[in-house]
């Protein structure tokens, strides 16, 4: 999961020769692969299927407030509380390094959770109304 850390982290860890950028690279595609589309899927599930979401508006709203929510527990649960103040993803040798997520990397983070998943709802509840 190297390639969630800053650039700093992944060089440390290229350089403790714990991994390569080619494994960084692929391991980033990997997770964009099957995370972002099962993401997506168990999303639009509870949405549209289970919850029974009819129309852009009930979806778009549906898939607003779960995306949020998955978004707030990532940012304090996740990257806030375990990342940020446990040793569990500590890596040995970048220790100096932390925190691993720098305050530039949660704005943009905040940002992109804020405005980022209203956007992402507007068009999954675009594309589901479509069929």
């Amino acid at each position: 999961m190297v390639h969630l850390y800053s650039p700093a982290v992944q060089q440390r860890c290229v350089k403790l020769g714990l991994t390569s950028p080619e494994r960084i690279r692929r391991n980033s595609l990997l997770f964009k692969a099957i995370c972002v589309p099962g993401y997506i899927s168990y999303v639009l599930g509870c949405v549209y299927a289970v919850n029974g979401a009819k129309g852009f508006v009930q979806g778009f709203w549906q898939l607003l407030v779960i995306l949020s929510v998955m978004n707030l527990m990532d940012r304090f649960l996740v990257d806030g509380y375990w990342v940020g103040h446990t040793n569990a993803w500590t890596i040995p040798g970048t220790e100096d390094l932390k925190p691993y997520i720098t305050a530039k990397d949660k704005q943009k983070k905040w940002l992109f959770g804020t405005v980022g998943m209203a956007v992402i709802a507007a068009v999954l509840a675009a594309i589901m109304t479509v069929q």
